[in-house]
């Protein structure tokens, strides 16, 4: 039995711990706060948040932990339910995406730990405990992508494995615009929150009135649970930098222009400083454009979409599972 710790920030984290968990051959179940993915193949414990707190205190323990807020209910009963599944399941195996004090307590009821890492500057004093505890960390990221987050010791660099972007979509070439066809734009937006709103939007549209704009996820109205069909009609893609919305543009061959929201640890500031330094399909900005966006989307449509092969080729998911199962036949050979 493998335990898999889903943060509940955003949809990223649980479309890719689905991916994973699908290329696994192991009995699992999922632990989050966040609902059930679609196409999860096991159980699901789902477990109570911690931060709905109006005033959270001490939330990171004079600074030795990421969030643990003093006295929070919630906190508690999370805490508690994961204890109570370790004794009752006896997992061999957590894998956390991502959770330092998830990992802590796995780790404190002797269940291995397999983390993932994060991009941007991950060199604080709670990163290092997670990493120095855990028997792997996977980047969903390619090797080529250097750079992409900062800060880890030489021990954990040595256990870092770049496994490439893991995508819910399927890696494939991208269709080509028919001619005389007006080119299409769609902006994507995350469910993290980011600073496309309604506004800049409008006045981008004006700007280039030449487009057929599509929207996913600017609101209630516009959000799709799966927006590959859409996403495989776009000449251009407008996306933020996480994880997930680089792996799906990536997976899909989309040409992008690629405008990084604030987070922490500077995750995204981090992706998209790699995007531009390298040769990848993207135009990254900033901010997003008060002007000029008639010759931004005109300058991302030259781009060669083919190019995001290298950074998502489809394997992902079953190179971070052939990472899973090698830790689970060694902690076998360790405890036999």
């Amino acid at each position: 039995m493998i335990g898999y710790y889903v943060h509940h920030q955003g949809r990223g984290h649980g479309h890719r711990a689905a991916s994973v968990a699908r290329a696994l051959n192991q009995p699992i179940t999922g632990i989050s706060s966040a609902a059930q993915p679609d196409g999860w193949p096991g159980e699901w414990l789902q477990i109570p948040r911690d931060d709905d707190a109006p005033c959270p205190a001490d939330v990171d323990a004079f600074g030795q932990l990421h969030w643990a807020p003093q006295g929070d209910d919630g906190l508690r009963a999370r805490m508690s339910m994961v204890s109570g599944w370790i004794s009752k399941a006896r997992p061999r195996l957590m894998v956390v995406d991502v959770s330092v004090e998830i990992a802590l307590l796995a780790r404190l009821h002797g269940v291995p730990i397999v983390s993932f890492v994060l991009p941007g500057n991950r060199g604080d004093q709670s990163h290092h405990l997670v990493h120095q505890i855990s028997r792997a960390l996977l980047a969903a990221w390619p090797a080529s992508a250097e750079g992409m987050v900062t800060g880890l010791s030489t021990e954990a660099q040595s256990r870092l494995v770049p496994v490439g972007a893991i995508s819910r979509f399927p890696a494939r070439e991208s269709l080509a615009t028919s001619h005389g066809e007006r080119p299409k734009v769609v902006v994507l937006n995350g469910a993290g929150g980011s600073a496309f709103t309604g506004d800049t939007v409008d006045r981008a549209q004006k700007q280039a009135s030449g487009w057929d704009w599509h929207f996913c996820g600017m609101n209630a109205d516009t959000w799709l649970e799966d927006p590959e069909e859409l996403m495989r009609s776009a000449t251009v893609m407008v996306t933020q930098a996480g994880q997930n919305s680089i792996a799906e543009v990536a997976a899909l061959r989309k040409p992008a222009i690629v405008i990084p929201q604030p987070r922490p640890f500077e995750e995204q500031h981090a992706t998209a400083a790699v995007l531009a330094r390298q040769a990848w399909p993207a135009v990254v900005r900033p901010q997003f454009p008060e002007t000029g966006w008639d010759d931004v989307l005109s300058a991302a449509a030259q781009l060669d979409g083919s190019k995001w092969s290298a950074w998502c080729d489809g394997r992902g998911a079953y190179r971070a599972a052939a990472v899973i199962d090698r830790e689970l036949a060694l902690v076998a050979s360790e405890e036999s």
